[in-house]
């Protein structure tokens, strides 16, 4: 597997087309960042992060969101931004808006992983790693 973090949101996006309640990720630190950041602003209703054996990384348990009557994933789309072979970055002064500031673009910086907003209140820019609507 050459990108870690595509292989996340391809799981997401499928298990969630698929309508499923549960789940399971290889973890990374990474990976556990992105997920706080997704429970933190809506996308997912929980995720349980479980040790590994013989001090491996271990899994992901992500609970899926949905709503309640129309039975819609509560993530619409995910996209990766940059990608091993084409690097995209941006400074803090020229964050992306995904779909005019309704969806977010999760960050790698300097000051850790986090979102599109807080990155432009700390006023630091970085690598875009993807955008989630």
């Amino acid at each position: 597997m050459t990108d870690p973090i595509a292989d996340y949101l391809t799981r997401i996006r499928n298990a969630a087309k698929a309508r499923h309640r549960v789940v399971d990720i290889p973890a990374s630190n990474i990976k556990k960042e992105i997920t706080k950041i997704l429970m933190d602003k809506g996308y997912i209703l929980n995720y349980k992060f479980e040790e590994g054996s013989n001090g491996g990384q271990g899994n992901i348990k992500i609970a899926l969101k949905y709503h309640t009557a129309t039975k819609q994933s509560a993530i619409r789309n995910l996209t990766r931004i940059s990608k091993p072979g084409l690097r995209k970055y941006c400074g803090g002064s020229n964050l992306p808006r995904v779909i005019n500031g309704l969806g977010i673009a999760i960050l790698s910086t300097s000051k850790g992983v986090m979102t599109d907003k807080e990155a432009k209140k700390e006023n630091v820019g970085g690598e875009i790693l993807c955008y989630v609507y």
